[in-house]
């Protein structure tokens, strides 16, 4: 005797061996022996022998008419042995009622399983949606195979046109257009990223670095809806002409600087930063548009800017205008260079220029200052201004000593980058030249000076810190953001806090409205600032303000590694120059490509090699290269950022497109 089973969803026939209560042994074609219990066992039978059975059985299902034997099941639940009666006309044959079996158990859509053996037909409106289903499916397969031959062929079918970056970035993986995306790239063994390339769903490789940031940071656009420009209020006029320092691409103008000889032994200097904290006012729809972006962002020869064009025009310090401005006034006593009074006060500047450093760097040398060569704008307030920075240094490196750090490096060479029409320069330049470190100094001199100011009046602000952590050394030093008063030691100050670029940072526009309420309100301060103390708002804003600033950061660090690889390109360079940062990490020589080189020979931090550049890719931003000699002359390791060496690949590298000078000091300091 034989008998038919249901094992896991499948029909399996056997020859009975034994059979003990209720369990049957039970050879299988295979010769494999299995126990299968009374309640799986569907149907015994004496002939035909199993296999044949299951193979007469799939053949009947074959024949058999679905449809028709879905209108002889009528409503109610059945078995199948009651149904191969009515449909065969016969209390069915074994193998007809396992072919009956087979066909019921197959058509799931037609037919829902109620137990062994046992069948119920699908409602007919079900059945139509099921079979309306089963056929968009095969229709979407024929598609699907189209998409994937045109793919193939390097044409973009154009159903991809409007979804291309949701396909590269947040693709709908059930989607036909993602897996037939998916399918062609592996019969090509490529990339996504790079199959759009090929097919021109991507204009460049820069477009689809730039897109990937807008999509994860800007999914709505990066432009702004229109706004209404607040009206300036009316404030006293300055009696200084004031200018600002630059570089060429500048157009978010947030400070300037004036000199006011008072006497022999007396100098007024001035530091004036554009104040949008006058128009702009907390909660309303131009904060709600710059807390959303928190930060302007740059990359080499564009900007994402924080605020819109027409509110930047109204407050940015251009020459020739008189802007509202939140003025720092110190009197320094000439003869020490020590401050004797400060002074803060929102009012109305005239700015008389706008110096670029572009222009003057070759002139406004430190030989230059020393004898007094040379002649361009505002050369005498440069000049003065200059012993009063270089003291500033002093002060802030004695104190950066009484914190237990070493000097701070002061001729590093930074990078500039300029593109037009796709074509990038990259100019080297020496951090702590001497309109850099002017406008530095100055810069730190407010942000410390502002940063005392709000707390001394019980007011929060955003300070940057760094040191008296908890942990290893690399812990300790890490530059974090709080919203009390605490040192800066990398900086050498007892406090620091953002307060020069409000045009383009959101932390400096929430400090700006902190110091303006200090100086309107006095010992009220507390009671009438924006933030009052440990007012959680301010948490989130400076929760909010490190993620986005790290990821601004970090796309800005991508491009500028884009546009190394462009340079490359642009000057068919091979062979060039490197110096080791550490271990398996070198930096080109003449632009900030930072190349990890494993297996290298073991060289001494700061030894010069040639390079062979074998290739590199615009795309993963990867570069493979050989060493083909080691020179003899090492590189001035004081040029090397100990930051890069320290972390790889990351280079600290900045761009001169609208890189605040405080923001250099910080960074120098290792931020």
């Amino acid at each position: 005797m034989n008998l038919l089973f249901e094992e896991s969803g499948t029909f399996i026939a056997g020859v009975i061996l034994s059979q003990q209560g209720e369990a049957y042994q039970v050879e299988l074609a295979s010769g494999k022996r299995n126990k299968v219990k009374a309640k799986d066992v569907l149907l015994q039978f004496a002939s035909p022998d199993p296999v044949t059975l299951m193979e007469k059985g799939r053949a009947i299902a074959e024949e058999i008419d679905i449809d028709f034997l879905w209108e002889v099941a009528g409503a109610d639940e059945f078995g199948f042995a009651e149904l191969g009666a009515e449909y065969f006309g016969h209390a069915p044959l074994p193998e007809e009622a396992t072919g009956l079996l087979i066909c019921l158990h197959g058509a799931p859509f037609y037919f829902y399983k109620k137990g062994r053996g046992r069948y119920k037909a699908a409602p007919e409106e079900s059945l139509k949606a099921a079979l309306a289903g089963i056929e968009k499916k095969k229709q979407q397969a024929v598609v699907q195979a189209q998409y994937v031959e045109e793919l193939k062929a390097g044409k973009l079918p154009e159903t991809f046109t409007p979804i291309v970056l949701q396909l590269l970035f947040k693709p709908d993986k059930n989607g036909i257009e993602y897996k037939a995306l998916d399918a062609a790239c592996k019969e090509l063994q490529t990339t996504p990223q790079r199959l759009m390339l090929a097919t021109g769903g991507i204009a460049s490789a820069k477009q689809l670095h730039v897109e990937k940031f807008l999509l994860e940071f800007f999914p709505k656009g990066s432009g702004f809806a229109q706004v209404v420009v607040p009206s300036i209020p009316t404030l006293p006029l300055a009696e200084v002409r004031a200018f600002s320092i630059d570089d060429v691409t500048t157009t978010e103008i947030d400070d300037a600087l004036s000199v006011t000889v008072l006497s022999d032994k007396e100098i007024k200097f001035g530091i004036h930063i554009a104040a949008p904290g006058l128009g702009i006012r907390p909660g309303d729809a131009l904060d709600a548009i710059a807390r959303a972006r928190m930060s302007t962002v740059y990359m080499p020869g564009e900007k994402i800017t924080m605020l819109p064009d027409e509110l930047v025009n109204s407050f940015t310090l251009d020459a020739g205008q008189a802007r509202p401005a939140l003025s720092l006034y110190a009197t320094v006593n000439t003869d020490d260079w020590s401050v004797i009074s400060t002074e803060s006060k929102a009012e109305m500047v005239l700015i008389a220029a706008n110096l670029r450093l572009n222009d003057l760097d070759d002139i406004v040398t430190e030989e230059a200052l020393a004898s007094d060569l040379g002649d361009y704008p505002h050369k005498s307030d440069i000049a003065v201004l200059w012993q009063w920075a270089l003291v500033l240094e002093k002060a802030r490196m004695v104190k950066r000593e009484g914190f237990g750090l070493r000097p701070e490096q002061t001729n590093r060479v930074d990078f500039n980058f300029y593109v037009d029409n796709d074509v990038v320069s990259i100019v080297r330049r020496r951090r702590g030249a001497p309109l850099d470190k002017i406008v530095a100094e100055l810069m730190i001199f407010a942000n410390s000076t502002w940063g005392k100011l709000m707390a001394d009046n019980g007011v929060p602000g955003i300070y940057r810190a760094q040191g008296g952590g908890t942990g290893g050394w690399a812990t300790k030093m890490q530059v974090r953001m709080v919203t009390h008063a605490a040192p800066h030691q990398g900086l050498g100050v007892d406090q620091y806090a953002w307060s020069t670029s409000p045009l383009r940072r959101y932390t400096d526009l929430v400090n700006q409205w902190q110091i303006l309420a200090c100086l309107e309100h006095g010992v009220m301060a507390p009671l009438a600032a924006p933030f009052k103390p440990k007012n959680a708002d301010l948490f989130s804003i400076v929760s909010a303000f490190d993620a986005a600033y790290s990821g601004y950061a970090d796309f800005q660090s991508t491009m500028e590694r884009y546009w190394c690889l462009r340079w490359l390109e642009q000057h068919n360079a091979h062979q060039v120059d490197a110096v080791v940062l550490k271990e398996e990490i070198l930096r080109l020589v003449d632009i900030p490509l930072v190349i990890r080189l494993p297996a290298m020979p073991s060289l001494a931090r700061g030894s010069q090699v040639k390079l062979d550049i074998l290739r590199w890719d615009e795309v993963d931003l990867s570069v493979e290269a050989r060493i083909l000699g080691i020179s003899t002359e090492a590189h001035n390791s004081e040029e090397l950022p100990e930051e890069v060496a320290d972390n790889q690949e990351d280079a600290t590298i900045q761009t001169a497109v609208d890189t605040p000078p405080e923001q250099s000091a910080d960074a120098g300091a290792g931020d």
